[in-house]
């Protein structure tokens, strides 16, 4: 998040392209009401693969929470934004500020595993589905060094927004994520880099640095069509967007970069493209408080970018129904069906921040979407509650 903002900064039947929505329309865009979660989260471990690594859970003791609002263990067939999502186990997923990969009719949803303050105390956690409704926890991917404080990933930096792609060439899979190290705040503002042989790891950690010598702060990953890969983020204080183009082996920039939405502040990017053309989601720079959401459109990758209007639309539109973006995810290569994701953040327990998934709509060259309060992909009939 933004580098002047502190870690508790205040940071609906219809088918539309192939989704199946449902809404409450009695009840607007007015989320589920607030649970009575413990904010007591260090419970329920798990293994990482191959690590002695415990992964702490946000266990929260769900002590008054109508059913009617949570997304309980029993197996799920839809999304409700904005409620509790437990994971297969009955667990809070904790994959915050997350990156999602597919490979044979899995999706991995990669993210940070979140403490109460937001500072690194386990790693990047990975969880698993074939449905996108239940999640499957893998445990911890990459875990903080807590034998050498330090290392750049020593327990009580901030990792952030991890993405994962895989290189052809190498066959390795590669993670980028925002990085800060220990005791620093924002202020390291670096890129870390970890690869693996397998997509649920375990992943090493190999170096950090400053991207073509440039801050580099919320961030995401993008593989075009032919095999290039880029690294779009907040750089120059949150003020402008870096696109760094990166080596044939994923691992560092090449040295080609652009600058683009200068002076706009723009943080949280997630780029995809449909049609030919790429276009970015993103947030403006208002610490742990939502925002308006940012729209671009170009026909290259490195630009020129054109900003288009809020994707948003309805009630809390201006805040983007209370999220900021992550990524945009197609469904199923090539089908046009994308979703938003985005994380609903609580400064005072970074832990039970929410997730904010929408089915997005394309429209005359512009996405948009609208609250639902529940609804299903690819599904023609709704969900009764």
């Amino acid at each position: 998040m933004q580098l002047q903002q502190s870690l508790k900064a205040s940071k609906y039947r219809l088918v539309i392209t192939g989704f199946c929505l449902i809404a409450n329309v009695t009840s607007g865009c007015a989320p589920s009401a607030a649970s009575s979660l413990d904010r007591r989260f260090w419970a329920g471990n798990k293994p990482g693969p191959n690590t002695s690594e415990t992964t702490p859970q946000t266990n929260a003791s769900i002590d008054a929470v109508n059913n009617s609002n949570l997304m309980n263990a029993a197996r799920l067939n839809s999304f409700r934004p904005g409620d509790t999502w437990l994971d297969t186990e009955g667990q809070v997923i904790n994959a915050h500020g997350g990156g999602f990969y597919v490979e044979n009719g899995v999706y991995y949803w990669f993210g940070e595993l979140k403490g109460q303050d937001g500072l690194a105390r386990a790693g990047i956690s990975l969880y698993s589905s074939t449905d996108l409704y239940n999640w499957r926890n893998e445990g911890l991917v990459l875990a903080v060094d807590k034998s050498n404080p330090d290392s750049d990933i020593a327990e009580g930096a901030i990792i952030e927004r991890p993405k994962v792609i895989f290189n052809k060439k190498t066959q390795k899979y590669v993670m980028w994520f925002h990085l800060e190290l220990k005791g620093q705040g924002y202020g390291s503002a670096r890129a870390g880099v970890a690869v693996s042989d397998t997509v649920r790891g375990p992943y090493r950690f190999l170096t950090s640095f400053k991207p073509n010598n440039e801050m580099s702060r919320d961030q995401t990953l993008f593989v075009d069509d032919n095999g290039k890969a880029y690294q779009i983020a907040a750089s120059e204080e949150n003020q402008t967007m870096h696109i760094n183009e990166l080596t044939d082996d994923y691992l560092k920039p090449n040295g080609k970069f652009v600058r683009t939405f200068i002076g706009r502040s723009m943080e949280a990017p997630a780029v995809f493209k449909y049609k030919g053309r790429y276009h970015l989601i993103a947030s403006g720079c208002t610490g742990w408080d939502p925002n308006s959401a940012r729209q671009a459109v170009a026909d290259n990758m490195m630009g020129p970018w054109t900003e288009l209007d809020n994707p948003a639309q309805g009630p809390e539109s201006d805040v983007t129904f209370r999220s900021q973006s992550t990524y945009v995810l197609e469904v199923t290569p090539g089908s046009g069906q994308f979703i938003y994701i985005g994380d609903r953040w609580n400064p005072d327990n970074l832990a039970d921040s929410r997730y904010i998934w929408l089915p997005l709509k394309y429209d005359n060259g512009r996405f948009t979407m609208r609250w639902q309060d529940e609804w299903q992909w690819g599904q023609a009939l709704p969900v009764t509650p």
